[in-house]
């Protein structure tokens, strides 16, 4: 409610950060954020982006863009010439993408696109992208629903090049979609879209669920960042909070600024953003507890997300999937799921 997801902490740094950290790594000194909901939030963090070694600029759109649109909307703001490549990441993704070997793969087949495409063992929430033998693609299928249209395993990953040139050619001033729109017509023109299957660490943060699971996997070290501040563990505890010596963090769980963790508590692969207190004897599995919330003593919260400044009174039981408002307050033993024996 008050924090677009890219800004989100994960292993103590809004998410955003591990995103700039790897590009700046991998050579990229520019970077243009196209941001639409809350945007008022990156550039009081970010400013210039001299602190990560960038040169940082925004573009707000004042009505949602789409993928497409919003590359569209930002082409002002790019200094490369027409045959330069321009790199493109989607905002919620962690990824381990080796991002100079696919700038190389683009370079070195003559694309007008490239994209990251990685494996899934499930691919029906996704759109599949068939490659030939050489790596070009020959099709964008979106999400399939039968056996039958199954006929990759391969996804966008959400990081493409773009030929400078092409970007120019997307409509402007609408929404655009670059995976039901721009390829499919950029392939049906005859353009040259090469894939790159990079099978390193990969997942969309589309989901609660999946956010706290990114930043639990950054922590433990699986998924690969420069801006984790810390040592990669079992738990990462920020320089101000407060853990009892007998409480037990582990699973990539993270303390932030401020928090407070009392005698006896049990967090596993968790994040407490900033000013969170948890009170002895609670128990936390897999969940988000949002800044100055409060979690009374021997709750036990699985799967949950609780809202900035809510308040979890003592002896709750919050199961999969629950999600507490900001600033909403549950009485003491008033939610259970198991029996009262």
């Amino acid at each position: 409610m008050h924090t677009p997801k890219p800004m989100v902490p994960a292993a103590g740094v809004p998410f955003l950060t591990h995103q700039l950290a790897r590009a700046r790594a991998a050579g990229v000194e520019h970077i243009v954020l196209a941001t639409s909901y809350l945007a008022e939030v990156f550039e009081p963090y970010f400013g210039d982006g001299s602190a990560l070694g960038l040169r940082l600029e925004y573009v707000t759109e004042e009505e949602p863009l789409g993928t497409g649109g919003a590359i569209r909307n930002v082409a002002g703001r790019l200094h490369s010439g027409p045959d330069d490549p321009i790199l493109i990441f989607n905002g919620d993704i962690l990824t381990g993408l080796d991002i100079r070997a696919l700038v190389h793969t683009h370079e070195s087949t003559g694309a007008d696109v490239s994209l990251h495409l990685t494996k899934v063992t499930d691919p029906r929430a996704y759109g599949l992208v068939p490659t030939d033998e050489s790596g070009r693609v020959t099709a964008f299928l979106e999400k399939p629903q039968t056996p039958e249209e199954i006929v990759t395993d391969q996804i966008n990953a959400g990081a493409y090049v773009f030929r400078r040139s092409v970007i120019d050619t997307i409509p402007v001033g609408r929404p655009v979609s670059v995976e039901r729109e721009t390829f499919p017509g950029l392939l049906a023109a005859g353009a040259h879209l090469q894939g790159m299957v990079d099978s390193t660490y990969w997942l969309d943060l589309g989901t609660p669920a999946a956010f706290v699971r990114g930043s639990a996997d950054l922590v433990l070290g699986r998924a690969p960042s420069p801006a984790v501040p810390g040592r990669c563990g079992d738990r990462l505890i920020l320089p101000t909070a407060s853990v009892a010596t007998d409480a037990k963090l582990t699973g990539g769980t993270v303390v932030g600024e401020g928090a407070f963790v009392g005698e006896g508590a049990r967090i596993s692969g968790s994040t407490l953003l900033s000013g969170a207190v948890v009170e002895p004897g609670a128990v936390i599995t897999d969940s988000l507890i949002g800044a100055r919330s409060r979690i009374g003593e021997r709750s036990v919260l699985t799967g949950a997300v609780i809202g900035d400044g809510a308040v979890v009174g003592a002896d709750n039981e919050l199961r999969d999937g629950v999600r507490v408002w900001c600033d909403a307050r549950i009485p003491a033993g008033a939610v259970r799921f198991s029996s009262d024996q």
